[in-house]
């Protein structure tokens, strides 16, 4: 059974991405969606940087080590890409539904790819905690909107979902061969060229020059939001799991996030919270309980 030292950096990593749903709504959808994912990740990746270069001692890396940490970077990239066009084109109940497949992905994939045990207890977690999620969502969200999503927008979202599912497993070797920081780190700074490229096509496509982008107070504050906390802080909190989890079972407390967006907006925005976020949370948190409660030792 996983211990809570163990499950906590997930939980926090979880709940700062909860906190997007907040952050969003004070106004930094003005920013093109690859230009926001680039600011995103340049502040992300200038945070790490600081970070290991003060506390983590200075390490010379290989061809073959910077190709494996060039790969996580591309998977970076692809997630943020295709996460913020996908959710650009489809509205907020597809966007939270199609996003929260990501420990669905993670499962199988850890399977596959690292050889994780696959039980009972795990699969009827993982169902019973898909169950909460959209017990939670149906009360935040009019789920009836679902239906006729952009063709385009849910296709990217479910790439999204898989691209973050493909960070968290092929990450895992090198987490635990380095460390949650520097992997975190190293994949964070290969990701922010590729979206440098996609930010000045899309910039060029719209004909909107950089300098015309929108500075006040409550967009810088969403992006240092997204770069500080959202990615550098979380993105290591993240992997800080799988030092000693194994990436399925991690994966499942990335069903928390829609939970700590709509506990978020009650506090912060004057939403509402009824029966149905309760009902689901406890449904959620059992699910969780279920697959963490679970063998996990790697």
């Amino acid at each position: 059974m996983a211990r809570f030292a163990e499950v906590v950096g997930p939980i926090t990593a979880a709940a700062l991405w909860g906190g997007m749903y907040v952050v969003s709504k004070w106004g930094f959808a003005s920013i093109p969606p690859a230009t926001l994912a680039f600011l995103r990740v340049a502040l992300g990746a200038v945070t790490l940087l600081a970070v290991v270069r003060l506390w983590s001692p200075s390490r010379s890396l290989s061809r073959q080590e910077h190709r494996r940490f060039g790969t996580l970077g591309v998977w970076v990239a692809v997630t943020l890409l295709t996460q913020f066009v996908g959710t650009d084109l489809t509205n907020a109940s597809q966007g939270s539904l199609l996003t929260v497949l990501t420990p669905v992905f993670t499962l199988p994939l850890g399977v596959a790819v690292l050889d994780e045990g696959l039980s009972r207890r795990k699969v009827g977690g993982m169902a019973v905690a898909t169950v909460g999620t959209i017990v939670v969502l149906s009360g935040q969200y009019d789920l009836s909107q679902v239906s006729g999503a952009s063709t385009l927008g849910v296709a990217a979202l479910l790439v999204a979902s898989f691209g973050w599912a493909a960070y968290t497993v092929w990450g895992t070797p090198l987490v635990r061969r380095y460390s949650a920081l520097e992997t975190a780190t190293y994949s964070t700074v290969w990701a922010v060229p590729i979206l440098g490229c996609a930010a000045g096509v899309e910039l060029w496509l719209l004909g909107v020059s950089p300098l015309s982008l929108p500075t006040t107070l409550p967009v810088l504050g969403a992006v240092a939001y997204l770069g500080v906390f959202s990615t550098a802080i979380a993105w290591y909190l993240w992997y800080r799991g799988v030092e000693s989890l194994e990436a399925g079972v991690v994966a499942v407390f990335f069903f928390a996030q829609p939970a700590v967006g709509s506990l978020l907006g009650f506090v912060f925005l004057d939403e509402t919270l009824g029966p149905a976020f309760v009902g689901g949370g406890v449904v959620m948190a059992a699910g969780i309980y279920l697959v963490s409660s679970a063998d996990t030792t790697p």
